[in-house]
Formats: C-alpha cells, sequence, structure tokens
C-alpha cells in the first residue's frame, strides 16, 4: 500500500495538466495501470466495440471483462452523460462479460460506481487519488481491509490488544514482561501494515504459521524478536535461521534489545493475536498508547500517580499557541518572497531552523504531547521541502532521494516518565509515527522512504521529574519549548512524599500551602528556562481559583519572571482512553516577561464544551481574565486570618454535621420564599 501510494502520488503530479480525450486517453490508462504494477494490455483494451442495437455501434473506451468499463470524456464534459453512456454499453454486453464495475473521468474528476451493489462508490479529484487508492482493490493482488468506522480505529485496535493483555494476565504472565512483550507485538502489527515488513503482513504469516494449539506461539514470536534485535549486514543472525524469519528487518533503537521470558500460548491466545493482525494497523493514532496503558496500570495506581492522557484535540489546543502557529506564520511570510533566491535561501534556513528546535516534556506518560508535536513539525517540513525542490514555472515536482532532504528526527524530542512501561511506548509511538510521516514524505517526493534500523533515538528516561535535575537531560539553553500534561492531585489526595517535594520546589515554609502537585511541574520549568524557551501545560482549574492564586503565581511571576503569553479558560477534558478521568481543565502557556509577546490570547469557552472563543489581551491574569489595559494582571487576593471588616473570626463554615438546623425541608424552603423572595 505504501508502494502504491507513492506511485499514485506521481501519477497525480504527472497527469496534473490532462484534459483531451482523444491525444491523452491511453497514455493515461497506461500509467495508471502501471500504480498497480499491471501491464494494461493484458487485461484491457481500449476502443472495445460493442453492438449497442441492430443500427447502433459503440466504442468502450477501455474494457476489462468482468471487472471493468470505463468511459472518458475530456475535462469540463458533464459526466452524468458519461455515465449514461457507459450504462447502454453495460445493458447491451452478455453476462458472462458484464464488469463489476463502471468508472468515468474527465483526467481531473473520478467516479467509480459498482454495478453489483447499485451504488456509486466515491467520486474525488485527481490530487485526491493516493487517499484513495484502495478503492481499485480489485485491480491489483493485494486485498485491503475494510473495516466499517462505527468505533474510531484507535479504540479498536486498544480493544484487540486488550484481549490479548487480559489474556497474558490471566495466564500469571504480568509485569515488566508483559509491558514489554506488548509493546513489542503492536510495533510488530503496526509493521505488518505500513511498509517496514516485506513483504507485507510477515509477521501475521509467521503466526499462521505455528500449531492451532499455541504450543509453539510463544517460541515463534521470540525468535522473531530476536531477529530484529539482530544486523544480517553484520553477521549477527544465526545461518540456519528460518526462511521467513530471515526476512525481517533489523530495527535497532534498543526497543528489542532486552530480553524477557516468552509467555505459554494456548489457541484462545494464538487466535487473539491472529484476529488482531486482520486489523488495518497502518491507521492508528498514538492514542492507543495511552489507552494501552491505561489498561495496563490499575486505576488506584493511576489515581496515586496522577495519570491522565490528553487526546490528540487539546494536545493541538497546547503546541498551536505555543509554537505551531508563528511557525506556520513565518513560513507564510517566506512563500510571500517574490525574490526566489531569497525565498530559497530563506526556506533552506527556515527548515534549519525546524531541525535544531528541541521539545521536552517532563511527564510524558506514553509520549502523546512530543508525538503529535512531532507530526505537525514533519508535516510543516513537507510543505517546506516541496517549495525548495519545485521547480519551472509550472511547479512540476522533481523526483528525490528523500533520505537527503528530510531533516527533522526523533532525536529532537526528550522526556522523564516514572513509568518504566510508559518509556518503553512513548519512544516505540515516536518511531512509529516517524514512519507515518516518512510515508507521507515519500509520497510527496515520489520514492519510498523508511527509517530502518533506526538510526536515531528519542532520549526519554525513566525517573521522577521532580527528583531529577533536568538540566542534565536537556541543558536548558537548549531546550526550544517545554510542554504536556503533568500529574495532578489535589493537596489532600498527595502521599507524603509528593507533599514533600511540592513543599521544597515551592519554597512555601513547613506547610507547603494547598498547591495541587502539578503546581511543582510549574515552578519547576519557570526557574529551568532561559531565554525564548516556552512553556505549555494542561492544569487542573484549581490552580487559577481561590488560595492557591496568590500561593502558585507571585512565584512564576515574580520570582521565575514569567508572563502569561496564552491561556484556555476552563474545558471539559476528554480522553480515548478506558478509565478516563472526568475534569475540568484549563491550558496555560508562559515565557520569560524579557521576550514576551505583545499580544497574548485567551481562549474562552461557552459552557465547558464546544469550540473555544479567541480575544486579544495586552495582559492575562492569574484568575484567566484578559486585561486591556483596565485591570491589574497582578493582582492577587491572598488568604487571611482576621477579618478585615473587625467583625469577630469565623472558625468554620456551615456544614451539615450541624444537627440539621441550617437544612430546609421541601416545605420550609417555601415558606422562606413565599416571605423573603429574593432569598
Amino acid at each position: 500500500i505504501n508502494e502504491l501510494r507513492v506511485r499514485a502520488a506521481k501519477f497525480s503530479t504527472d497527469w496534473q495538466k490532462a484534459k483531451n480525450e482523444n491525444r491523452e486517453t491511453q497514455s493515461f490508462y497506461n500509467d495508471f495501470f502501471r500504480i498497480f504494477g499491471i501491464n494494461r494490455r493484458e487485461v484491457a483494451d481500449f476502443e472495445e466495440p460493442i453492438q449497442i442495437t441492430k443500427k447502433r455501434k459503440g466504442y468502450m473506451d477501455l474494457f476489462w471483462p468482468g471487472v471493468l468499463l470505463v468511459e472518458q470524456k475530456s475535462l469540463g464534459v458533464n459526466l452524468d452523460e458519461a455515465e449514461e453512456q457507459a450504462d447502454r454499453y453495460y445493458g447491451a454486453l452478455p453476462n458472462k462479460k458484464k464488469p463489476l464495475y463502471r468508472l468515468v473521468c474527465d483526467f481531473q474528476n473520478f467516479r467509480l460506481f459498482d454495478y453489483t451493489t447499485k451504488e456509486e462508490i466515491i467520486r474525488f479529484p485527481l490530487t485526491e487519488l493516493k487517499e484513495n487508492i484502495d478503492v481499485f482493490e480489485f485491480i491489483s493482488d493485494i486485498t485491503f481491509e475494510a473495516y466499517k468506522k462505527q468505533e474510531t480505529v484507535n479504540i479498536r485496535a486498544s480493544n484487540l490488544m486488550g484481549q490479548i493483555y487480559k489474556s497474558l494476565l490471566a495466564s500469571n504472565y504480568k509485569d515488566k514482561k508483559l509491558e514489554i512483550f506488548l509493546t513489542r507485538l503492536t510495533f510488530c502489527l503496526f509493521a505488518d501494515n505500513t511498509g517496514i515488513f516485506n513483504p507485507p503482513r510477515l509477521f501475521q504469516s509467521l503466526i499462521h504459521q505455528t500449531s492451532e494449539n499455541g504450543s509453539d506461539t510463544s517460541e515463534r514470536i521470540i525468535k522473531i524478536f530476536q531477529a530484529l534485535n539482530q544486523n544480517p549486514e553484520t553477521n549477527d543472525r544465526e545461518n540456519n535461521l528460518d526462511t521467513d524469519i530471515a526476512k525481517l528487518p533489523y530495527v535497532n533503537g534498543g526497543l528489542f534489545e532486552e530480553r524477557i521470558d516468552s509467555p505459554t500460548f494456548d489457541s484462545h491466545m494464538r487466535l487473539s493475536l491472529i484476529h488482531a493482525g486482520l486489523f488495518d494497523w497502518s491507521e492508528i493514532s498514538p492514542a492507543i498508547f495511552g489507552n494501552l496503558f491505561q489498561m495496563v496500570m490499575n486505576a488506584k495506581e493511576r489515581r496515586k500517580q496522577g495519570a491522565h492522557y490528553t487526546n490528540e484535540r487539546d494536545i493541538l489546543k497546547v503546541i498551536n499557541p505555543l509554537f505551531m502557529d508563528d511557525l506556520q506564520n513565518e513560513f507564510e511570510k517566506i512563500k510571500t518572497n517574490k525574490n526566489s533566491q531569497a525565498r530559497q535561501k530563506n526556506l533552506q534556513d527556515f527548515q534549519n531552523k525546524l531541525a535544531d528546535m528541541t521539545f521536552f516534556d517532563p511527564a510524558c506518560g506514553c509520549g502523546n504531547f512530543l508525538v503529535i508535536a512531532y507530526r505537525e513539525l514533519r508535516k510543516l517540513e513537507i510543505k517546506v521541502l516541496k517549495l525548495i525542490h519545485r521547480k519551472g514555472i509550472g511547479g512540476e515536482q522533481t523526483e528525490l532521494d528523500a533520505r537527503q532532504f528530510s531533516k527533522i528526527d526523533v532525536h529532537q524530542f526528550y522526556g522523564i516518565e516514572i513509568n518504566d512501561f510508559a518509556v518503553h511506548i512513548a519512544r516505540s509511538a515516536l518511531w512509529m509515527m516517524d514512519h507515518f510521516m516518512n510515508r507521507e514524505l515519500s509520497e510527496e517526493l515520489g520514492q519510498v522512504f523508511s527509517r530502518i534500523p533506526l538510526e536515531k533515538s528519542p532520549t526519554i528516561i525513566c525517573a521522577d521529574a521532580l527528583d531529577t535535575d533536568w538540566a542534565d537531560l536537556l541543558p536548558a539553553e537548549q531546550c526550544s519549548f517545554i510542554l504536556g500534561n503533568p500529574p495532578f492531585g489535589g493537596a489532600k489526595l498527595q502521599s507524603q512524599h509528593q507533599r514533600e517535594q511540592v513543599r521544597k520546589i515551592a519554597n512555601l515554609g513547613g506547610s507547603g500551602g494547598t498547591l495541587d502537585y502539578v503546581c511543582a511541574w510549574y515552578i519547576k520549568a519557570g526557574h529551568y528556562i532561559q531565554g525564548k524557551t516556552g512553556i505549555g501545560f494542561v492544569s487542573t482549574n484549581s490552580i487559577t481559583q481561590g488560595e492557591q492564586v496568590a500561593q502558585l503565581w507571585p512565584i512564576l511571576l515574580e520570582q521565575c519572571n514569567l508572563e502569561i503569553a496564552f491561556a484556555h479558560q476552563s474545558f471539559d477534558w476528554e480522553s480515548e482512553a478506558q478509565g478516563k478521568a472526568t475534569v475540568s481543565v484549563i491550558i496555560i502557556g508562559l515565557e520569560k516577561q524579557k521576550y514576551a509577546r505583545k499580544r497574548r490570547h485567551l481562549f474562552s469557552y461557552e459552557g465547558l464544551k464546544g469550540e473555544p472563543i479567541v480575544q486579544s489581551a495586552s495582559a492575562i491574569s492569574p484568575y484567566l481574565f484578559a486585561t486591556n489595559g483596565t485591570g491589574n494582571p497582578r493582582l492577587f487576593i491572598k488568604k487571611n486570618n482576621k477579618p478585615l471588616n473587625g467583625f469577630s473570626k469565623m472558625i468554620i463554615g456551615t456544614k451539615p454535621i450541624d444537627g440539621g438546623y441550617y437544612i430546609l425541608t421541601e416545605t420550609e424552603k417555601e415558606d422562606l420564599l413565599s416571605k423573603e423572595p429574593k432569598a
């Protein structure tokens, strides 16, 4: 499928100006069939004659008996009439030659119809051929797995892995070896569908070769894992290795390095794995890894660690205002430069700038923030590369060796995570996203490109971020952006060790105040960053309300010299993971005062759901309201133990532990309201 998409992308580029039926039809379809590696002459004929009535004869533009009828028109001709013409041909054909499909096309637009179901399959422009190449599955020997999208791909994939996880756990295969085993399985299933393994579905085939009772499945999987860690070019592999296993590539990157005990498979577990292999893993998102991790962690442990996983939509709410919006604007400005030489140099400098950036998530979990940031950065780089290597007035794309031109790689991404399993899958998720983007780059530049074996790795360590010197991982002067979703944890829900960590980092004295656990990440990040480094965190909304504001924000604004660059007011946090938390969150972006932008952006919501409404402001208060010269953004309401009005000190507020004296029955409430409507 990778190869087909690359060929389809090139076909679209080559034929973007085609429009004349008489001059170009035959060359057009000869090239079209080459996408699938098929010689058109072996399956279909041009201008096939057909007797429509006794007196009327016609010619089918392209006819593949029993499979496909094509009616081609020049650009601008009514395709509805072309469909009617093709249907007349279809009606005149003998049953044994009637095709399954009808295609009408004007070079720039495709319409595919299924005569079996009597329904149109799809309409799309030539520019979207690569995205829709799977609808022509009948042309090649490749069978594309088709799943109805009643559920998201991620949830379905995660549920399939969940079945395997539960089976392994039930067999008493657990702890670290289970975590590593699941991570590797997920990678193999992904590699089976995305061109990493060649031939496609090689892993699935190897599992099919095992006994139905599962007795040798585990042994086969461990052999596969070992082969993926052995470089055939340095003679690491056994000479008498199974022929099919020997086809596996060397992956490197440490993913398959550690030796683990193998689980004992039975027929049910083997069948679960085969079932998972039937799924199309090529379109999964990194969200599956957060889901997989939450499946493994029990609810009590998740609560203890404050481990929550953010969906892609909310991650974009962080990274877009933090850096992607500025980068996109810079790119658009470069594009408008009419001096071609200056534009070319500016584009190259801009690409180098992207490749020099570093991204750090000090509570990275399964790496979702890093993965989505990497994807967005690579997408922008692809746009840059297309302009850099465009030639001629027509903007024709040259065929390039993608390996020479992509400069962004996973080594630009850093993370700290306290859970060892999450560290494993964060690295895997970045490698998988790298492969996604290499595939997309291949389609755009016209060559197949894969970074296997893995040459560079993200730097993600297993540690407690609050007890770690971040500069040991990434020197502050080399860090471009800090981002993520640090653990929440209210003051009363923290362990003794966590309270001590917050107290030490906030330096608030013996009590440590009532700060949420996440506040420690804000303070530590504020002291860590230098220069133009930006911070973007998802947090509980409690840090912008009540007592915490006066405890946290003087540290950030006055000691760390930060300003709020952007913020999202409260909205409902959503996760695609099972066992997800229900919580209202905010997003806050911070930067050093010296480099603060002149206009900040505040995103607000009507209710806690829906799309945000953005407003520009000269400053944003820690209570998350905009000030435009009329309010004090550094006004804090501090806790005071003495009444300001001279009244006696209140010991405690009303609670339903006073014998019920302040609780009204329905009758008492109605009686009170009849006498005092304003009550």
